[in-house]
């Protein structure tokens, strides 16, 4: 294979595409102007050379199977981020798994490597991502473009010299599919702390589910649900004492419940009944709260026949009303459930009548 130079014009080996070499951006990746003035950053092993910097010399020795792929690909019509026609969906990825991962480029010189960025895109969905980092109270744009579906994409090289500028980050995303229908996802933005230290320690660099080389893994989601790390500044530990001093001085809501003989039992199961406060957890942590003192209530009552229990879950996205209900049919069977009252609650709860 010739070794590609700028100028050459390359045609893309495994998608519709191609374009002229521009430049290098690292040992792997080269640069591609395409048809339209942009520039792309490409793998060098995803490159085939059709017209050499020096054209003339080069196009007498094409062979036949090179000039016949290039004659079918002129004659499709341009598509612009057209999806690969290779793309296997699979069940696990209808939820979204993203993550940074960072290699060093020479292991065996640790103590003088740089290091290499990809972001993973483990999912059935194109990704349109925005890579940043915070300096003082302003936000640097490193990487930003589309991610193809289960794929990786080099991002940057650095060295220790720029992990400074790299202890806060941000990854934001946005996800969709092409030509066909999909589930809304909403757009996600995680800010987290990198732990620069870890850069010069070998051992921190370990094995992972994406590479063959050993590398350190930042998640940013796991089917979905947003990794969160709670960035703790001056003005948040002064926020938490006032709110601390606050909480001290009223009574710990409590889980609204009659438990009178013969009464409806009522559990209010809305989070801000639950919990004083929910700073620092995810949407499916504060789910799993809500649905442990379902079970609690239920196995309180389990053995107690004829009662009625009444659980206010709110209409809200109807996530926890039919996680309920799922519960219901799987380990209480033999209980009855109905809508409770709509004079007395609206559509926002549901019955159990223990059997």
């Amino acid at each position: 294979m010739k070794k590609l130079e700028v100028g050459d014009k390359v045609r893309f080996l495994n998608t519709i595409g191609g374009g002229i070499v521009k430049g290098f951006q690292s040992k792997q990746i080269v640069i591609i102007e395409d048809e339209h003035g942009f520039d792309v950053p490409v793998l060098i092993s995803e490159c085939v050379v059709i017209e050499p910097s020096d054209s003339k010399k080069f196009s007498e020795s094409l062979d036949q199977e090179v000039e016949e792929e290039i004659a079918t690909i002129e004659t499709e019509d341009p598509i612009i981020d057209t999806p690969s026609a290779s793309v296997q969906e699979t069940l696990e990825g209808e939820k979204i798994t993203t993550c940074l991962a960072f290699l060093p480029t020479d292991i065996k010189n640790f103590s003088k490597t740089s290091f290499e960025c990809f972001f993973i895109n483990d999912s059935n969905y194109y990704l349109f991502i925005n890579y940043m980092s915070r300096e003082n109270n302003s936000w640097t744009s490193r990487y930003n473009g589309l991610v193809e579906p289960g794929t990786q994409i080099f991002i940057e090289e650095f060295d220790k010299n720029d992990l400074n500028n790299m202890e806060q980050v941000c990854v934001q995303f946005v996800a969709f599919k092409h030509n066909k229908q999909f589930r809304f996802k909403n757009p996600i933005s995680v800010e987290f702390r990198i732990d620069t230290v870890k850069f010069y320690k070998l051992h921190s660099f370990g094995d992972n589910d994406y590479f063959d080389d050993d590398a350190l893994m930042y998640y940013i989601t796991r089917n979905d649900v947003p990794e969160r790390e709670i960035l703790i500044s001056q003005s948040d530990i002064q926020q938490a004492i006032q709110e601390k001093e606050a909480t001290d001085r009223r009574p710990r809501k409590k889980v609204i419940t009659k438990n009178t003989k013969n009464q409806i039992i009522e559990i209010d199961l809305h989070i801000n009944q639950l919990l004083d406060t929910t700073a620092g957890m995810t949407n499916a942590e504060m789910l799993d709260y809500q649905l442990s003192k379902f079970h609690e209530t239920m196995e309180q009552n389990i053995k107690r026949k004829g009662q009625k229990i009444v659980f206010i879950h709110g209409k809200g996205d109807g996530i926890l009303k039919s996680s309920i209900l799922k519960e219901l049919r799987n380990k209480y069977k033999r209980c009855y459930v109905q809508d409770a009252s709509f004079q007395e609650y609206g559509y926002g709860a549901t019955m159990v009548t223990i059997k």
